[in-house]
């Protein structure tokens, strides 16, 4: 198979049909064979009922159902790891990413031999305050912590080699992020696309603030898990020593100064109403908790097991 779609929805029922008339006339002009996988997260609208009636029409449509809202990345993972075609297209579902770059895109996983083509949306139709001005500060933390040169890390319009998709696990809200856990996975031929960004025609966006904090948050989290990931001792035990060395050095500095004055015979005051104390106490009772972090990261590390992230209510042509 040449092309999987992977599309993640909440409540789109009204340009679904069209989408997949678009996608169809699309692939159908190029002779690709392919699919389209609807990942309903959760619709509380007539999404899934208009899934079943493509499904029922047209095999190479497919519908995954979720049980609640589980949010994009996890509706991403589901269809990834259904997905069968050589390259994997992802897009949004509100009609904004166009289909049209479709071959563009399958072209450069193919003939360029890249991994991972990110779109651009170079031009956008989206409210300057709730998503321009957010993206673009996004965009400019996520190119200076991860090295990736992309302009637009969260477009959804998106095309993947599939062993990209079948090695690199998306969660929390780490959708936005995908190029840079493709690149801590091991996959470093990441393209970019100019692509065409259309105003919204039905419904409205989903966009909220707290989107906005989740997603710096993400970051935080991709940095980490890319530095120290793998051995997360090699962080908190640095920090651990670091501050154990602090409190040893001002216990030394009590204890000589201490000395010193009983040498001379000079008036010392208690040891605990010596702010160094309490220096050399804090300091020390702050690296033996970096150093036991340390030790907890590594046993998780050793000892975790994949967990079920979502559930799924019914399908449709798997």
């Amino acid at each position: 198979m040449n092309i999987s779609v992977v599309i993640p929805l909440l409540n789109e029922d009204e340009s679904l049909k069209e989408l997949y008339t678009w996608i169809a006339r699309v692939m159908h002009a190029n002779k690709y064979t392919y699919e389209v996988l609807f990942i309903d997260d959760g619709s509380t609208d007539r999404s899934w009922e208009i899934i079943q009636e493509l499904a029922e029409k047209h095999s190479e449509v497919k519908g995954i159902r979720f049980l609640q809202n589980y949010g994009k990345s996890q509706a991403l993972h589901a269809g990834f790891n259904k997905a069968l075609g050589d390259v994997v297209i992802t897009m949004d579902a509100d009609l904004q990413d166009s289909p049209d770059e479709i071959p563009e895109l399958f072209n450069m996983i193919t003939e360029k031999k890249l991994d991972l083509v990110s779109g651009w949306k170079k031009k956008r139709y989206d409210s300057v305050i709730a998503k321009n001005i957010p993206s673009k500060l996004f965009n400019w933390a996520a190119r200076r912590t991860s090295g990736l040169k992309l302009h637009d890390f969260n477009c959804g319009l998106k095309a993947y080699k599939n062993s990209v998709i079948k090695n690199v696990d998306v969660y929390g809200e780490m959708h936005r992020y995908i190029p840079v856990l493709a690149k801590n996975a091991g996959f470093h031929n990441i393209g970019e696309k100019v692509v065409i960004h259309q105003a919204r025609k039905y419904g409205k966006t989903k966009f909220g603030y707290d989107r906005f904090i989740n997603g710096f948050l993400d970051l935080i989290t991709i940095w980490f898990l890319s530095k120290f990931g793998k051995r997360p001792m090699h962080l908190f035990g640095a920090l651990g020593v670091l501050m154990f060395m602090i409190g040893l050095a001002s216990a030394g500095y009590i204890g000589i100064t201490k000395l010193y004055k009983l040498a001379y015979d000079l008036p010392a005051i208690l040891v605990t109403d010596n702010p160094w104390f309490y220096i050399s106490l804090a300091t020390m009772i702050i690296g033996t908790q970096f150093f036991l972090a340390g030790f907890l990261g590594e046993i998780v590390l050793r000892s975790k097991r994949d967990k079920e992230r979502y559930k799924i209510s019914e399908t449709e042509n798997f």
